[in-house]
């Protein structure tokens, strides 16, 4: 998990950083911030997907919906016996 929050962040960084730069030229400079901020971006979202469902799951809703499924489905068919 720790590298992919160190690369989120240096892209993010970067890209910053390329924007308010006054060395390159403009256009040049813009493509290379919002490519950078979009790998950013990307690099961050299945850590982000990963916080929401979890917190789906810690919620009330998310524990009802695992709670409904289990209750469903018992395991086993009538045909087979259980002892």
């Amino acid at each position: 998990m720790a590298p992919l929050l160190v690369l989120t962040r240096t892209a993010i960084g970067l890209g910053l950083g390329i924007l308010i730069s006054d060395k390159i030229k403009p256009p040049l400079r813009q493509a290379m911030a919002i490519t950078l901020l979009a790998i950013g971006a990307l690099a961050a979202a299945p850590w982000l997907v990963k916080i929401t469902v979890g917190q789906i799951n810690r919620s009330e809703w998310g524990s009802r919906a695992r709670l409904r499924s289990i209750r469903g489905d018992p395991g086993y068919t009538s045909d087979n016996d259980i002892y």
